[in-house]
């Protein structure tokens, strides 16, 4: 008995193991894609009062209508959105993942809907290039590519990760750091937010393409995605969210 016991839960493992996420077919015909996010990274996604909001969010709303699927929204910390994708928690990711090789090898990603990169922002006018951090304390976010990209710079004193990118600009804001390496528009959009803080954007440390991210080999998953992000492109609907939220349309050039 112990032996077949043994052989039980090594089949249930192995199938855990190997089980396929939901194929576009099985979502259009349940109705509905489970789609994961951060909330905390104004304005591409964040909570105004109660309500989930933003950029990417609108954008997902786009992408799912087009789809002809209703979205199920799953809210987490970013450093676990991917992880709970390769578990077949949810069906998709928006949260400004930028595409890396490393990431690519544990999920697959759609084309970009933004392309951005990651800038300096200080209080200190004379910190203005990725040469300027030499010496000095630098905020980042946990599990974020600006992480990764500060961390190679030579000469930075020390790298500070937060949990969310308002916990890096709170350690700017507050004094606790020299700069916060963040996404380009997520910089100007806490510029124009806190205009008296006297913060400052200075230039690229790196340039990215971010995109939707689903399981690993989930081809068919993909090409809907991407279908329905080239019909927003298209027909002006993406143009319209990108211009309301940023003033500007972001899309890869």
């Amino acid at each position: 008995m112990r032996l077949l016991s043994r052989i039980l839960a090594l089949t249930l493992c192995l199938t855990a193991a190997i089980s396929e996420a939901r194929t576009f077919e099985e979502i259009k015909q349940d109705g509905k894609i489970i789609v994961a996010t951060e909330g905390a990274f104004p304005p591409f996604n964040f909570f105004r009062g109660p309500t989930l909001t933003g950029f990417e969010v609108d954008i997902a709303e786009a992408l799912a209508k087009k789809m002809g699927v209703q979205i199920e929204w799953r809210v987490l910390a970013f450093d676990a959105l991917l992880a709970g994708l390769r578990q077949d928690r949810w069906d998709m990711v928006i949260a400004s993942f930028a595409i890396t090789p490393e990431r690519s090898k544990a999920v697959s990603f759609t084309d970009p809907h933004y392309c951005s990169g990651g800038v300096i922002v200080t209080k200190n006018p004379a910190i203005r290039t990725a040469q300027d951090l030499t010496g000095k304390v630098v905020a980042v976010q946990t599990g974020t590519t600006y992480l990764a990209n500060v961390q190679k710079l030579a000469g930075v004193k020390e790298v500070k990760n937060f949990p969310k990118d308002t916990d890096a600009r709170t350690a700017l804001m507050s004094g606790r750091v020299d700069a916060w390496v963040t996404d380009k528009f997520a910089a100007k959009s806490a510029l124009e937010a806190s205009a008296s803080a006297g913060l400052k954007m200075g230039d690229f440390v790196f340039v990215e393409q971010i995109a939707p991210a689903v399981r690993k080999g989930n081809t068919s998953l993909v090409q809907a995605i991407n279908k329905a992000l080239q019909e927003i492109m298209a027909d002006g609907t993406y143009e319209a969210i990108s211009k309301k939220y940023l003033n500007e349309d972001i899309r890869c050039r």
